[in-house]
């Protein structure tokens, strides 16, 4: 079977609809499907007929065992059962431990900026930003939804519907605040503990409800590179959002000119390019995994790719003009890494080779990925 999992919105049911029209489709968020699925699974499944979409599969956990035993009936078949689910970890959890062997796993952000082809023309930097404005998810990026209406019913539904189901979450509007003070940090070091004191809650709460965050993919922690390194790396993760246009609902900026001329801009087109570079992973299958760089001697990489025998460096400018300064500066950093290709990603459509380091426009970003020098 196919499990696909991602953020609510980001057009699961609807891409597995189209590539499947004769699957027939049954979602969880039906109360009444819902509980016939809970309470007699096995007339569920039979009803479903000879193959099926089951969204939102993760609200009946109970139901994968019985799903395990009709694929096992006739495991020459391929494709009968096609899952999503939007909370990431609980439904892996489930498989692994009711479909280890029987699931292929994939998992849905919103579009890419290659995926919205003439509908993004982002020639310049206002472009640019409109984009990251107006955010990747399939209804404000390509059906022309009211950013403001879509992303405020969008943290609603989240919140009432994902977040009011879990214990550990008991107040919704502390739990939105936090949310709040995490988009105001977006691109930085996560200190964890500080979000915590301002918010008003422990630290050990404040480390729930990230990784809730993180399981229902609102946000993406990007991990520290310390391999074979020196100790004094920064160990903790930075923030990042999967939908710049959530984020900037969440930092309440009424437009893309006043974003792009705000203190945020360059954090919001670093978010951008990390957020594009992990769909392609997810959209690619791409073999690499992402991290980033900074130690206490303040040397920093935005982004190393560790591709196994060769690591590709990302340093990211929200600049037209390339300076001197900056290809020096990631060729100290570069240095300590061995057997890698470092690039400087831009505004700039220059194609440069300065101190070893290539530049490289920020839509360029997938060639960079499959680049074999």
């Amino acid at each position: 079977m196919l499990v696909l999992t991602g953020p609510r919105q980001s057009g699961k049911s609807t891409l597995l609809q189209k590539i499947f029209p004769r699957h027939e489709y049954s979602t969880m968020d039906d109360p009444f499907k819902r509980n016939l699925a809970k309470t007699d699974p096995l007339a569920f499944l039979e009803n479903l007929g000879e193959s099926a979409i089951i969204d939102e599969i993760q609200y009946v956990p109970d139901l994968l065992p019985y799903v395990k035993m009709a694929v096992d009936r006739d495991r020459g078949r391929n494709g009968r059962f096609l899952l999503t689910g939007s909370q990431i970890f609980p439904l892996m959890s489930g498989i692994s431990e009711s479909l280890a062997g029987r699931a292929a796993l994939h998992e849905l952000l919103g579009f890419s900026y290659a995926e919205l082809g003439e509908r993004a023309k982002a020639v310049s930097v206002s472009d640019c930003f409109e984009l990251l404005f107006h955010g990747f998810f399939p209804e404000p990026a390509v059906h022309g939804a009211n950013t403001n209406d879509f992303y405020r019913s969008y943290l609603q539904t989240y919140l009432e519907r994902d977040i009011r189901q879990i214990r550990s979450v008991q107040d919704l509007h502390l739990f939105q605040n936090f949310l709040e003070l995490l988009a105001a940090r977006v691109g930085g070091i996560l200190k964890l503990s500080e979000v915590a004191k301002e918010c008003g809650i422990s630290h050990t709460t404040a480390g729930k409800w990230l990784s809730l965050l993180e399981t229902t993919r609102i946000v993406y922690l990007l991990r520290p590179y310390f391999r074979n390194l020196s100790k004094r790396v920064i160990k903790s993760p930075k923030l990042y959002f999967t939908d710049t246009g959530l984020l900037a609902f969440l930092l309440k900026y009424p437009d893309a000119r006043t974003l792009l001329a705000g203190p945020a801009a360059g954090a919001f087109f670093e978010n951008f390019l990390v957020i594009e570079v992990l769909k392609h992973k997810f959209n690619h299958g791409g073999l690499f995994e992402l991290y980033f760089y900074r130690d206490s001697n303040q040397n920093e990489i935005d982004l190393v790719l560790d591709f196994g025998r060769q690591l590709k460096l990302m340093e990211i400018k929200l600049a037209k003009t390339l300076r001197r300064e900056f290809f020096m500066a990631m060729r100290k950093t570069a240095s300590i890494f061995k057997n890698n290709r470092s690039y400087l990603i831009s505004m700039s459509s220059e194609h440069a080779d300065h101190e070893g380091i290539r530049s490289r426009n920020w839509a360029e970003v997938p060639a960079v990925l499959t680049a074999k020098d």
